[in-house]
């Protein structure tokens, strides 16, 4: 446990003390797991510090980094913020404009950029840059691209910077240690753009104090369950602040931290690597369910039956475990075939060592939760937010409970507004939104962060989120709807991709569909639809619709009548971070709303 001032760079000296011969840092090259030392960790971001010095980024300077996840990401997110500057992730699949909002919006002087793409996208806003002095790329730069900017603006790519940062430690040994010598908690650690579903991004002032809480907040919770041998496959984006936690925890629990390489090869990865923990987001865990339903619709009718014995022999015995009754010796002999025949089977495909999943950034369905936990893949649903640097609640180690965020982490505390609005305080949470002081003072009030998430505890004490305040919808009749629970139900349907449910201010509920063609491709020839059809083809299909219909009955069956899906409208788009989902995967509701406003009022015709 770090004593004294809390600071990342102090951190990072006490983590690099305590296991210098760790592993810290891994990559795959060649189909191969490659692996940094955290003495070899801290080699590499001394260089950076030095380089930085060299070229000039000075202490307080803001530093943009726009970029898929990989190992140099987090190199110069550290190097950053132990040489007392501030990082400002953007995400990479945000548009020129999005980029040049947030780089100005946040007084940066220091572009990152990954490749030639992104160098690409962002020539044309160059001159729009004001404060801007330095580029660096994380990959050399094509000569096409460099002749384009390279006469307005020094550069240096990632190579140029451990040459430069080498040959300047031999006459600046010292640059390292005299920032963590002479860092302050409270100084500026990063400004963390919210990605929003509406509205332009405000930014999160975080702090080296509030960074650093964060990290040991999950520190002493967890209760040194997580330790030096663990190993986790870090592939969530690191401009989101779940993703940036995941890539710091090698600072409290001194594990390995292996970078994916993409998230296509996510399923090859894990086999290569064989994580013990994962961090993840909800989409992640809804497609690998619909992808293990859609499996056993593809089987015969012995592999069904099999199937849905192994799930009902999973059942039973945990939920006598639930009740912490002891299964009897049948059921125990029941659960421990169907997981050798079908279980096991899901629980290899992540790489065969998992021990913990933790899902966040949006809620999960306890139906997905309970399933992975019959293949023995224990998932700690948790909850946090931009302004809070990510968790503030996790489901413990010793009992999760689904539809649940569990427990505070830490020093957080939770109280709730008249309106049951989740409040929040802790160390960890942010000093201000830049530039806002209006957005500030309407969040934070008498210490408390106001989250705009509606929750309450459970009986045991467990956190439990009901929906987004902007989100709740109140019918014509007066009735509260909570759409988050109608969605998630509906979004573990065999052909139901996403869900968006319609109707404040309406008679009744309604529904936008979104589908994914790889859902359908069983039934192609019972469509009579070729291989090569569109979402558009499917879309229009009676039988489509008539496979989405009896799904939303399943539903409807579930709820109160107020909450039943009257009609239903299917978008035939894919759902991207190109257009309806924010870089973090959660649904852009506005943007659909105003979209599809004829459609969605053709259905109260």
């Amino acid at each position: 446990m770090l004593q004294g001032p809390r600071t990342i760079g102090r951190l990072f000296k006490h983590r690099v003390q305590k296991t210098p011969d760790k592993n810290a840092i891994g990559y795959i090259e060649n189909n191969e797991v490659k692996s940094l030392t955290f003495s070899e960790y801290k080699n590499t971001i001394q260089v950076l510090v030095a380089a930085y010095f060299k070229i000039g980024v000075n202490v307080g300077d803001k530093i943009s980094i726009i970029s898929q996840t990989c190992k140099e990401w987090n190199f110069f997110d550290l190097a950053t913020l132990v040489s007392r500057s501030c990082l400002v992730p953007i995400y990479p699949s945000y548009l020129a404009h999005e980029v040049e909002f947030i780089f100005q919006h946040s007084d940066s002087q220091v572009l990152i950029v990954e490749n030639d793409k992104q160098m690409e996208k962002l020539i044309p806003i160059l001159s729009k840059l004001n404060h801007l002095k330095i580029i660096i790329s994380i990959h050399d730069l094509s000569e096409e691209t460099l002749k384009k900017f390279r006469n307005s603006h020094p550069y240096y790519s990632y190579r140029d910077l451990l040459r430069i940062g080498q040959e300047t430690l031999g006459s600046h040994p010292d640059l390292l240690e005299n920032h963590l010598q002479n860092q302050l908690p409270d100084e500026t650690a990063t400004i963390i753009y919210t990605s929003g579903t509406t509205g332009e991004p405000k930014g999160a002032i975080i702090t080296q104090h509030g960074m650093t809480s964060m990290l040991m907040n999950v520190e002493t919770s967890i209760k040194g369950a997580f330790n030096t041998n663990d190993r986790t496959l870090t592939f969530l984006p690191l401009s989101h602040v779940l993703g940036r936690c995941d890539s710091l925890l090698p600072l409290v629990f001194g594990w390995e931290s292996v970078y994916a390489e993409s998230m296509e090869k996510l399923l090859d990865n894990m086999a290569l690597v064989k994580p013990t923990v994962m961090i993840a987001v909800p989409r992640i865990f809804e497609k690998f369910y619909a992808k293990v339903r859609e499996q056993v619709e593809e089987n015969g009718i012995l592999e069904k039956q099999v199937f849905k014995m192994a799930v009902s022999a999973a059942e039973k015995y945990f939920e006598k475990i639930d009740k912490d009754l002891s299964p009897t010796a049948f059921e125990m002999a029941q659960y421990a075939l169907s997981y050798k025949l079908v279980f096991s089977k899901i629980y290899n495909k992540f790489g065969g060592r998992i021990r913990y999943f933790v899902s966040g950034g949006a809620p999960l369905s306890p139906e997905i939760i309970k399933f992975l936990r019959f293949a023995n893949l224990t998932i700690l649903e948790g909850y946090g937010l931009t302004e809070t640097a990510a968790p503030c609640s996790l489901n413990p180690l010793s009992k999760q409970v689904p539809g649940t965020v569990g427990r505070p982490l830490g020093d957080v505390q939770f109280s709730f507004g008249t309106d049951h609005e989740i409040l929040i305080k802790t160390e960890s949470l942010m000093k201000e939104y830049y530039k806002n002081p209006e957005a500030t003072k309407e969040a934070i009030q008498n210490g408390w962060f106001h989250s705009g998430d509606i929750g309450e505890f459970t009986t045991e004490g467990y956190l439990k989120i009901t929906d987004r305040k902007k989100d709740l919808i109140i019918t014509s009749g007066g009735k509260n709807v909570a759409p988050q629970k109608i969605e998630n139900l509906a979004k573990i349907k065999p052909h139901i991709s996403q869900f968006i449910v319609i109707g404040d201010q309406r008679h009744y509920l309604t529904a936008l569909v979104g589908i994914e063609k790889e859902r359908f491709l069983t039934q192609l020839d019972k469509l009579n639809l070729s291989s090569d059809c569109s979402l558009i083809d499917l879309a229009a299909h009676p039988l489509v619709r008539e496979l989405i219909q009896s799904e939303i009955d399943e539903v409807n069956t579930t709820l109160s009548s107020f909450e039943n899906i009257k009609k239903f409208t299917i978008i035939p788009e894919d759902f991207t971070t190109e257009n309806f989902l924010t870089p973090s995967l959660k649904i852009k509701r506005k943007l659909i709303l105003e979209k599809f406003k004829d459609q969605i009022d053709e259905m109260y015709l």
